[in-house]
């Protein structure tokens, strides 16, 4: 009995503000420890607080990103998808019916590979546009309807039959043959030499000195000509040569007299009056007091004494402008 209420007194004793210890006395107060518990709990719950906010903020970014992870790579795979050729091999019994007469092989999604070289005895057509990898060597003639060119091309040799339209700049560093006639729109430069047979120019312009080592011969129409009155009664005339060069013969007739011997007139008037040089040949035309006029149109020799009747003389002529 004794025992049992130092028991009751112990554990009444715990309930009490108070408890003793061997070494000495604890004063616990019951409302301190209230107090205590109630502060401590909303410091808590304000730390689970901001943890959970930053933990929401955390999953929801890695859900986003997630997201837009498998966005692209589904897009991707889309795209692998569409590019994509099945390939299909080509069994014995396929390679077999490619001897039989127009033979099919898969369709147009699949890829026939041949690892190995291949050789084609007939010939071979493409329905569609082919691609290559690699060069082309055509070991005979090539025949295209035609060919466009993006990079640069060596040709060894060129053969075209219709004709020929080049849209920029051409460099050729070999000689050029042109077996037919060679039209040019616009100017022409050359840095070397010009090698022709014949050349046909309306009109030629000369920065530097000409050299001939031949004659210069001239052509175009035979100017007109016509007997002045000086040259008397029955007096006739002629001429041989161009507008550039000629000789002009005055027959004399009866009862000559002073004054204009013989008229000419050019085929094709000059810009400008021209440089008009006269010789006589012969002495019966060199005894004449001769001189001449001049036009743009045409130049006239004239004499200032009365040339012997019955007579024939010659003037040679060459006119510059």
């Amino acid at each position: 009995m004794d025992d049992k209420n130092v028991n009751n007194e112990n554990e009444n004793s715990l309930e009490t503000p108070e408890t003793s210890v061997s070494g000495g006395t604890v004063e616990v107060n019951s409302a301190d420890i209230i107090r205590v518990k109630a502060g401590l709990w909303p410091t808590i719950v304000k730390k689970l607080s901001f943890m959970n906010i930053y933990l929401v903020m955390f999953v929801f970014i890695v859900i986003i990103a997630g997201m837009i992870t498998y966005i692209g790579i589904r897009n991707n795979s889309k795209i692998d998808d569409q590019g994509k050729i099945n390939s299909q091999d080509l069994s014995s019994q396929a390679i077999n019916d490619i001897t039989s007469n127009n033979t099919q092989i898969g369709d147009p999604k699949q890829t026939l590979t041949i690892a190995s070289n291949s050789v084609f005895n007939g010939k071979v057509l493409f329905r569609d546009s082919i691609d290559v990898a690699g060069t082309i060597k055509v070991g005979g003639a090539l025949s295209l309807p035609g060919i466009t060119v993006s990079g640069n091309s060596s040709f060894e040799s060129v053969s075209i039959a219709s004709s020929l339209a080049i849209a920029g700049d051409t460099n050729i560093s070999g000689n050029l043959v042109v077996q037919k006639s060679l039209t040019v729109s616009g100017g022409a430069s050359f840095g070397g030499a010009i090698s022709a047979s014949q050349l046909n120019i309306d009109r030629l312009t000369l920065n530097q000195d000409v050299l001939f080592n031949r004659h210069i011969r001239t052509g175009g129409g035979v100017p007109g000509v016509s007997t002045g009155g000086a040259a008397g009664g029955g007096g006739t005339s002629s001429i041989s040569g161009s507008d550039t060069a000629g000789t002009v013969t005055i027959n004399v007739g009866g009862s000559p007299s002073s004054g204009t011997l013989a008229s000419i007139n050019f085929v094709n008037g000059f810009e400008s009056e021209p440089h008009v040089v006269i010789t006589p040949v012969g002495s019966a035309a060199g005894n004449l007091s001769w001189f001449i006029s001049r036009t743009s149109s045409g130049f006239t020799i004239n004499s200032n004494n009365a040339p012997a009747g019955s007579t024939s003389f010659s003037f040679d002529y060459v006119v510059l402008n």
